[in-house]
């Protein structure tokens, strides 16, 4: 008869995948494995047509099919609720203390310059690619956290924390570049109409509205003006979130309780729905010279390389000349492998694809060097951290 030992150690690895940690990312992995398998397959057309074709009719004219209103739409709640996250932990969270949000602000900084400098030095001199040079630098937390859930307690409480905060400063970075490097036309008139909606619920803030209707219903209004601005819709959202108060009278956090009952429609509805409408990549017609070409290499290469380079490098400057000490309980191969793993670049770098090119092709060529650079560094990260000594007087539990 088999020993309770031995069974527990077999079956800890299917149980790891339902675990809170590493659901999110398992499930947008099978989502992206749909969507490339269905856009190989006879289904292809009506997956491009799902999402590409017109529709009968839409309510606002400038989303005009499914893929618009998900990309525009559906995403500006992703975006809030990283707006709220990002206020949360600013206010009572892991940023709210000066000397413990010094190393992930510095190694996400670098985690996003060093994939930019990769991509720009293997693009070269061609012009049509450089818009790409934000698509490598965006770690995607669902599938971090999701390796990182696949491993227990191998890797250490606080190299988690580390990977999620830097995480999410990545995400603030992500949306700062969104607003200030991919803007269309601004039209100043939507844009002006924008700010007095903002005043407005600084203004309900500052009046201590304590109802959650009164911000939801400004906040779309807040999309429809900046939607038609030119800026980026989805910046609405994190603009929106901002705004939302951490109190209200009763003393229950009306900021945490909106992202309480956010969370799983955005981890589970938003963004696999997302990823299945954005992962579709089409390799007929793709020969080698396309899969191999410089812009799959260059993303490619600015996830594995670059943000492995970039958080790692700052981690060991910062520790050696004491700007801010390493996490805690983590070997150097063990910080090394966390920093691999934020080459995994998903939500928020095919994002960025659909916004700095135009081209289908160009696009899909992104496609392929973010899947690739993403499943490169998602195992290596693994493989370093399953077999990683941890630090010496540290026992896994």
């Amino acid at each position: 008869m088999p020993q309770p030992k031995l069974i527990a150690a077999a079956v800890r690895p299917f149980k790891a995948l339902f675990v809170s940690d590493a659901s999110e990312g398992i499930l947008l992995i099978l989502v992206a494995a749909s969507a490339m398998v269905i856009a190989n397959t006879p289904l292809a057309h009506s997956y491009h047509e799902l999402f590409h074709g017109a529709l009968a009719w839409t309510p606002i004219a400038k989303l005009y099919n499914l893929h618009l209103w998900i990309n525009d739409g559906l995403m500006a709640i992703f975006f809030f609720v990283v707006g709220l996250e990002v206020k949360r932990e600013l206010i009572s969270g892991n940023l709210a203390d000066p000397n413990a949000r010094r190393l992930p602000v510095l190694a996400a900084i670098a985690g996003m310059a060093a994939p930019a400098l990769v991509f720009f030095t293997l693009i070269g001199g061609d012009a049509n690619l450089h818009r790409g040079w934000a698509i490598p630098a965006a770690t995607d937390i669902a599938f971090a956290m999701g390796v990182l859930g696949l491993l227990g307690s191998r890797v250490p409480a606080p190299l988690r924390l580390f990977l999620l905060t830097v995480a999410i400063v990545d995400d603030v970075g992500a949306v700062l570049i969104i607003a200030l490097f991919y803007t269309a036309n601004i039209k100043l008139a939507w844009l002006i109409a924008s700010m007095v909606v903002v005043g407005v619920l600084i203004a309900m803030n500052r009046m201590r509205v304590s109802k959650i209707w009164p911000y939801i219903v400004v906040a779309l209004v807040l999309w429809f003006c900046v939607l038609n601005s030119g800026v980026h819709a989805t910046i609405a959202g994190v603009v929106a979130a901002l705004t939302i108060p951490m109190h209200r009278r009763d003393g229950n956090s009306l900021l945490e309780n909106i992202e309480h009952g956010l969370v799983g429609w955005n981890a589970y509805l938003i963004v696999p729905l997302f990823g299945f409408a954005n992962a579709g990549i089409a390799f007929a017609g793709l020969g080698m010279e396309q899969i191999f070409a410089p812009l799959p290499l260059a993303v490619a290469a600015g996830l594995v390389f670059g943000k492995q380079i970039g958080i790692f490098s700052s981690i060991i400057v910062a520790d050696r000349l004491g700007f801010a000490p390493r996490p805690q309980d983590a070997s150097w191969l063990q910080i090394w492998g966390t920093s691999v793993l934020c080459g995994i670049g998903f939500t928020m770098s095919l994002f960025i694809s659909g916004l700095a090119f135009s081209s289908n092709l160009l696009i899909e060529e992104a496609k392929i060097g973010i899947v690739g650079g993403s499943v490169v560094s998602a195992l290596l990260g693994f493989c370093i951290l399953r077999f990683a000594p941890g630090k010496k007087g540290v026992t896994e539990s």
